[in-house]
């Protein structure tokens, strides 16, 4: 069963998290994903900041055979709290908070308890380590369904442009996590959705199979950089701002024919946009 839970687990890699966040933005509720968007950077940040910050080990730390070769490739840095865990609900808990429909809320809660149990029956995580990052994933989504971000005048400039200096600041050798996660908080902070998602099945595969096509083109350009360019913290940082822009404004600017400007749907309720 081990390829089996190997697969559900890559459910929680970074591309997938681009990919939900990207399509649920374009087709479903624009505003919506750029709030989504902030709460998941936040939670990434501090799922790195505890991970880092208490230095907690895994199941496997002191015995490599507690886990096959390939888990303990999934897994990255200290132990607690789970990544997985934590960014899988706070990405699809945060969907079915904002959507409020049954049957979302019932696939989430299922795809992120497979997440979840494949990182305990892998073991890669200890069931502290997934509670915790599940709790967090919770508080995380609660905010995205909750909180409407402020957009526009200075508070738009004022945190991106913070979030960039601080990871221009980060130590040589910090963890990575700490600029990818200042990027996507500058990058989702920053933009401001301005279009409605397709109105028709064509349209919605369209923008789909296009939009995903150029932001994934962006992720692998961004990623043929030298080491020894892409691993600064600042340069790291704006690599996640900028592809979060390509998506949120750029795609949308290419495929204008299908994302029109007008009434781009909120966490919560229609909000009326103008260009």
């Amino acid at each position: 069963m081990e390829t089996f839970w190997l697969a559900v687990t890559n459910l929680g890699r970074d591309e997938v998290f681009i990919v939900g966040l990207a399509l649920y933005t374009w087709l479903v509720r624009p505003v919506g994903g750029r709030n989504l968007g902030v709460a998941f950077a936040l939670s990434y940040l501090l799922n790195a900041a505890l991970k880092y910050g208490l230095n907690l080990p895994r199941p496997f730390t002191n015995d490599p055979a507690a886990a096959s070769e390939a888990a303990r490739a999934t897994a990255g840095g200290p132990g607690l709290p789970s990544g997985h865990a934590q960014m899988s609900a706070t990405l699809w808990w945060g969907v079915a908070a904002q959507l409020r429909r049954p049957w979302v809320t019932w696939a989430a809660a299922a795809l992120v308890a497979l997440i979840a149990g494949s990182r305990l029956v892998l073991n890669v995580h200890y069931p502290s380590d997934v509670i915790v990052g599940l709790t967090l994933g919770a508080l995380f989504a609660l905010l995205a369904a909750r909180v409407q971000f402020p957009q526009g005048g200075a508070s738009r400039w004022a945190p991106p442009l913070g979030a960039l200096v601080v990871a221009a600041l980060l130590p040589a050798g910090a963890p990575r996590e700490f600029a990818a996660g200042l990027g996507m908080a500058a990058g989702f902070w920053f933009v401001q959705p301005r279009f409605t998602p397709p109105a028709t099945a064509l349209g919605r595969v369209i923008v789909a199979v296009a939009g995903l096509a150029v932001v994934f083109a962006v992720y692998f350009a961004l990623g043929a950089l030298p080491d020894g360019i892409k691993e600064v913290g600042l340069v790291r940082a704006l690599r996640y701002a900028l592809l979060v822009l390509v998506a949120a404004e750029g795609v949308p600017l290419l495929l204008r024919r299908w994302l029109p400007v007008g009434v781009a749907r909120s966490g919560t309720s229609p909000e009326r946009v103008t260009a």
